[in-house]
């Protein structure tokens, strides 16, 4: 059917409105595949009505309503729908305004959301599946799109996110509206699923692929959840985050796809609006006095950005913010990056007996290596460091990280050739 000449304000609307359609529709039959349907049969008849009628006051409380009765009558079509809401309740009158957009800034809409979101990444799901569905449901982008951004085949990701929603619903999840200690169990899985999904966008080198633009998703999904919870602090500082590390993107790969280190990067590249957004949204979190991980992540990586130089950074503070993180949230991989930060501030000889008591934990972590090798190659260990790269190398994630890896190892041999240091 060929789309009228309205289509890209439309599909702007329905995109905006999807997270809370869906959310709706799912409390409503507490169904993910018959909430999907409903609110893609709600987007077949607003491409019908809204070019004739023009756009309704408010897209996600129309596009709930038609939904909703368009769901009800096909359970009608189909006798299976055993206790009906009172008649007038509905309105076949599909272009009125209804007066559910009223309540679109209550507690319990909001809450919709934030139930749809933990719906995605249920524990139970591993974390491929909850990002997978999570684009699929909330964000609506396409199978071939996701599958694209994976690397995997198009029915391959159809039948994850198939599984997904099979096992979303043998679980038995609660509809009613979260107390405040649940509530904050919720934002803690929701934000980590969203730092997923950044996470798989971030390592690739093509800022236009499908895998990259993740994160462009990631950002709007958080921005999303501070426009309905604008006082949560550190989702606050998980949008911080995000901004800064994506801030870098131009900056972070050279014209073969190898990641450049953070302090050979031309910080002419970055993108200072980006940057100054995040600035701000940090000190607006730290006005709650309530620091969470991603806040103090945040931080870390703002002190990075404020640095014009690299012989600029404040490697005390971050240091010191590493040292609340492990505090917070200790962690091996946490320990492994303050070594970094002790490396600058007392030598290769405390970073490297800092990091000594990970080499199990993180045996087989890509980053572990290459930056134990780095250490003992400063130190003079020649032997060892070269051991450690090779291990690196094994375990690297993309081939341009093992080319990283290999070329540092390379100019390592070629000093030690010539006599260098």
């Amino acid at each position: 059917m060929p789309q009228p000449p309205e289509a890209d304000w439309i599909e702007a609307r329905l995109v905006g409105a999807r997270p809370q359609a869906v959310a709706a529709l799912l409390r409503y039959f507490r169904d993910l595949d018959l909430a999907e349907e409903a609110f893609q049969e709600a987007c077949l008849r607003a491409l019908r009505s809204w070019p004739k009628n023009g756009p309704p006051r408010d897209a996600a409380s129309w596009l709930i309503m038609v939904g909703r009765n368009a769901a009800i009558d096909h359970k009608r079509k189909q006798a299976r729908l055993t206790a009906l809401p009172d008649e007038e309740v509905f309105s076949d009158r599909e272009d009125t305004e209804p007066d559910m957009a009223e309540r679109l800034d209550t507690a319990d809409y909001r809450d919709d959301i934030l139930r749809l979101l933990f719906v995605c990444c249920h524990p139970d799901l591993p974390a491929t599946q909850q990002i997978a569905l999570a684009l699929r449901v909330v964000s609506g982008l396409s199978v071939p799109r996701i599958a694209a951004a994976f690397l995997v085949g198009e029915r391959a990701m159809e039948q994850r996110i198939t599984r997904a929603k099979a096992r979303i619903a043998k679980a038995d999840i609660p509809f009613e509206t979260p107390g405040p200690v649940e509530r904050a169990d919720r934002f803690a899985v929701v934000a980590a699923m969203i730092y997923l999904v950044f996470n798989e966008g971030y390592t690739d080198a093509n800022p236009k692929s499908e895998r990259a633009k993740l994160c462009d998703e990631a950002i709007r999904l958080s921005r999303l959840m501070l426009r309905l919870f604008p006082a949560e602090p550190d989702m606050m500082g998980l949008l911080a985050l995000m901004l800064l590390q994506h801030s870098r993107q131009k900056a972070r790969f050279d014209e073969t796809g190898a990641p450049i280190l953070l302090d050979d990067q031309d910080r002419r590249l970055w993108n200072h609006g980006q940057i100054a957004e995040a600035l701000a949204m940090i000190d607006k979190a730290m006005l709650h006095r309530r620091p969470g991980p991603y806040q103090i992540q945040a931080a870390i990586a703002a002190l990075h950005a404020r640095a014009e130089r690299p012989q600029d950074t404040d490697w005390a503070g971050i240091d010191a913010l590493y040292g609340a993180l492990e505090r917070h949230t200790p962690s091996p991989v946490v320990t492994l990056n303050r070594s970094v930060a002790v490396w600058k501030l007392h030598g290769a000889e405390a970073a490297l007996a800092m990091i000594a008591p990970l080499s199990e934990p993180l045996d087989g972590y890509f980053y572990f290596h290459g930056v134990r090798g780095n250490l003992l190659e400063r130190l003079g260990r020649h032997d060892e460091a070269r051991a450690a790269f090779g291990r690196a190398i094994a375990l690297a994630n993309t081939p341009a990280e093992a080319a990283h890896i290999r070329q540092h190892l390379d100019r390592f041999e070629g000093e030690r050739d010539t006599g260098g240091s």
